[in-house]
């Protein structure tokens, strides 16, 4: 497409001096291999009817074309045309360009309360966050991960006075994160009942050991460092079976004592307010938002905006981004508007980018959606996995296969799930479509992809020889025109952070190969030697991007299935 596209661009400059990047698209067949609107692009600036700047254009163009309803351009080209095409732009990053070059930015994810289990609310930040990694790296970024831990604040004050009513350490030891988790659930009952009794003698005594934490307090930070290294062992134990990681965990715990300090700077500035009660407040009029964020607590306890306000500040000072993406849920859109004003009021230069998703929901008996919850089942990372893995044992063909093929094919399943759909809806978590091999699913990309594997494992001797120009590649139009499009699909995935169009693409992929091997012979008997090289090559060329688009969402491809 973009070859296509700069033929054209240089018939319009010379045409009619205008200097313009035309859009070509990929058509469906029936109406050539590409098509562009340019001529009604241009037809008002150049003082002619689109049908006449199309009738100039096409003239000039050394390609099959024809002109469709008042001006769209039809274009063919040969399959010996698309395969030399690719072949000029193939290389071992085939896909990935260079727009973010020379520039920084700053992923945030999975950003787990360590007060619990890893649960399957934090399936999306993980996902996408790792996705969004990926296409920014793909795009010639220098990429920082951070997950920005929930390691302070409440959850703290309820951990230690929970597991001081509750728990012990035996328990403790033999529990682990799951006792911490228990102890968690159990405790904000009990504040639940207090509050509803109009006392509050236990939520004092929890923001007393938060402000024991923030002072320094012996005891407090004993407790801290025990718990965070009970949660860290099990986070990091998720991530791994999840694959995904980051370069640095700065947690709300690292900016608390910064934030306060921010606080203070921005009082004496006069851009902070302290309100009669003792707690501290930005307003953000000016942005149009009519609710001012809340920095710290009327008792000085710091919160969400005030260990965000230090992280903004730290990220600029010591990484200097050029852009920050969180990849956090809905839920959270309001906050990160004030945030990202309160942001823009300080004097933040970075673009910060709120990479929000939907929720999960599954599958009640009566056939109704419903968000995912503990009192439907799974609620635990742990559970899900164990559960995919589980099916995917249960659906595998061969008796034989590994555990590693197992879990990747478990992993595929419920990551292609959660790039099935644009980010910003809901996903829905169904096990029987989860692992179809017959519809839009991760194991059904990746069942193409082993295929592909395989047909060049089992003739990895064949020596390798130039392509006969006598072979027109007519039979591998369609693959030939997927691949092509790729470069676009990573490029438009990156700039609009929608990784579901990498699953779209695969998925896509997955089913034009999978026509072409109904109709056309591989390797078989009979195949002569040039049209083998050329298929075999081509297979090679899909082989490396089925392997590029699954790494961008995170997904390995099995060795069988």
């Amino acid at each position: 497409m973009e070859k296509i596209s700069k033929l054209i661009a240089a018939i319009v400059r010379s045409e009619f001096g205008v200097d313009l990047t035309s859009s070509v698209s990929i058509s469906d067949g029936e109406h050539g291999d590409f098509s562009t609107n340019v001529a009604m692009q241009i037809a008002g600036r150049v003082g002619a009817s689109p049908r006449d700047v199309a009738e100039k254009i096409v003239a000039k163009l050394d390609l099959d074309a024809e002109i469709a309803g008042p001006g769209f351009i039809n274009i063919t080209v040969s399959g010996r045309w698309l395969n030399d095409s690719l072949n000029d732009e193939w290389s071992e990053k085939f896909g990935e360009n260079r727009d973010g070059a020379g520039k920084t930015v700053v992923v945030e994810y999975p950003s787990q309360n360590v007060a619990k289990p890893y649960s399957v609310g934090h399936l999306r930040p993980g996902n996408q966050g790792w996705a969004a990694r990926n296409l920014m790296l793909a795009t010639g970024w220098r990429v920082i991960t951070d997950n920005h831990l929930g390691d302070y604040g409440a959850p703290f004050g309820i951990w230690v006075v929970g597991f001081r009513k509750f728990s012990s350490p035996e328990k403790l030891a033999e529990g682990g994160v799951y006792e911490l988790g228990r102890v968690y659930v159990a405790m904000k009952a009990e504040l639940k009942e207090e509050e509803k009794r109009g006392e509050h003698t236990l939520s004092d005594r929890v923001q007393e050991w938060l402000l024991k934490l923030e002072s320094g307090d012996a005891e407090a930070v004993e407790y801290s460092q025990k718990f965070n290294e009970i949660s860290l062992d099990h986070i990091h134990e998720v991530m791994g079976r999840l694959g995904i990681s980051t370069e640095h965990e700065l947690g709300e715990a690292f900016f608390a004592p910064r934030g306060k300090a921010e606080v203070q700077n921005l009082l004496d500035a006069g851009i902070a307010v302290k309100n009669p009660d003792g707690s501290i407040i930005v307003h953000l009029d000016e942005y149009g938002i009519k609710t001012p964020v809340l920095l710290q607590k009327s008792n000085g306890a710091a919160l969400y905006a005030t260990t965000d306000l230090a992280t903004l500040k730290y990220r600029e000072e010591q990484w200097h981004p050029d852009r920050v993406i969180y990849a956090v849920a809905a839920e959270q859109k309001f906050y990160f508007e004030q945030l990202f004003a309160l942001a823009k009021k300080i004097g933040i230069k970075t673009e910060l980018i709120h990479m929000w998703f939907g929720l999960i929901d599954q599958m009640n008996k009566d056939g109704t959606r419903e968000k995912m919850s503990s009192r439907k089942g799974v609620i635990l990372m742990e559970e899900l996995l164990d559960q995919a893995e589980t099916t995917a044992r249960q659906n595998a063909k061969s008796p034989d296969m590994s555990d590693n093929d197992i879990r990747k094919i478990a992993l595929g399943a419920i990551k292609f799930t959660d790039f099935s759909k644009d980010r910003r809806t809901n996903i829905l978590f169904n096990w029987g479509s989860m692992f179809s091999l017959t519809g839009f699913s991760g194991p059904y990309v990746q069942y193409a992809a082993v295929r592909v594997n395989k047909i060049l494992r089992d003739n990895i001797a064949t020596p390798p020889a130039a392509i006969s120009a006598k072979y027109n590649f007519e039979a591998e139009r369609e693959v030939l025109k997927k691949l092509i499009e790729y470069p676009n699909t990573i490029k438009q995935a990156a700039d609009s952070l929608e990784p579901h169009r990498v699953a779209q693409f695969a998925y896509d992929l997955a089913r034009v190969v999978n026509r072409y091997y109904e109709n056309t012979p591989v390797a078989t008997a009979g195949v002569d030697a040039d049209t083998k090289a050329a298929r075999l090559g081509l297979l090679a060329k899909t082989a490396q991007v089925f392997a590029h688009s699954l790494n961008i969402l995170g997904i390995e491809i099995p060795e069988r299935m």
